[in-house]
């Protein structure tokens, strides 16, 4: 991950959080005042986001030295220190909460993302995630999935052709959407096609579909569908996917399920910035 894929983020967070300075510290603290620091890991998770807290702190003040004593995709533990900052204290206050941040939330996405690889681990199935990110973090966000040890779905609308409902509504049939989408995309572009019944499931297998999407389908559906495509086509599976029900799925012989809480709403990993002085 290249420190230019996120530094105009970073930037507009940091506009965000001290648009005119941090008139707090620099009111009571002293310019030349320099501190000791580390980051901390609070509780048990998977680590994602560190290069990004660091560059946080070295566009707030050059002078700031990072060293970091764990690295992304780590499992940490409560008590770890994920690293070691030494400069201005007013910059490290500065940078504090929008390295914070970035650092919670996308370790928060990279552990729930390896509680569900961990779910399905020994079935061959691999956990995605979807478009359902926070906008204008959907790179960082994605990062994250990867770090948890998850696969990323499309970036974009325009990455592959995903025939939804709403396409289906308006076409009026799959086999006419695939066969709408096969004329117009260049080859190689491949087609995905979200039913929600066998029926769909069937239509989609005979029309060409490059991967077959089982969307919110009763189990005893979803077995019969995965069953009859199993072999002839890539089967995911999304739709109120939990946790709890990861491994049931993944049994029934499917290579893919999407999980849109990984990034819609995961639970932030608690990490805190301790001053040593």
């Amino acid at each position: 991950m290249a420190e230019l894929e996120f530094d105009d983020i970073i930037a507009a967070a940091l506009r965000e959080d001290m648009p005119e300075g941090d008139i707090t510290s620099e009111s009571v603290i002293a310019s030349s005042a320099v501190s000791e620091a580390v980051l901390l890991a609070k509780e048990a998770g998977v680590l994602a986001g560190l290069p990004v807290a660091r560059r946080v702190f070295e566009i707030v003040d050059d002078r700031i030295a990072f060293h970091e004593k764990a690295e992304d995709g780590q499992r940490v533990r409560k008590g770890d220190v994920l690293a070691e900052l030494h400069g201005p204290t007013i910059g490290l206050l500065g940078g504090e909460r929008t390295a914070l941040n970035f650092l919670q939330r996308l370790s928060g996405i990279a552990t729930a993302t390896r509680r569900y690889v961990d779910a399905v681990a020994g079935t061959g199935t691999k956990i995605l995630d979807t478009r359902k990110t926070t906008p204008g973090l959907r790179g960082l966000e994605k990062y994250a999935v990867r770090m948890g040890g998850g696969q990323n779905h499309r970036l974009s609308l325009s990455d592959m052709v995903l025939i939804k409902d709403n396409h289906l509504r308006h076409v009026g049939s799959v086999a006419e959407a695939v066969r709408r989408a096969r004329g117009n995309v260049p080859e190689g572009v491949k087609i995905e096609v979200e039913v929600t019944t066998f029926a769909e499931s069937r239509e989609a297998l005979t029309a060409g579909a490059d991967i077959v999407m089982l969307d919110n389908m009763p189990m005893e559906e979803m077995k019969k569908a995965a069953q009859a495509l199993a072999g002839r086509v890539p089967i995911e599976v999304s739709g109120n996917v939990t946790l709890e029900r990861a491994r049931e799925i993944a049994a029934i012989g499917v290579d893919y399920i999407s999980v849109g809480a990984l990034t819609h709403s995961p639970k932030a990993l608690d990490i805190s910035l301790e001053f040593l002085d």
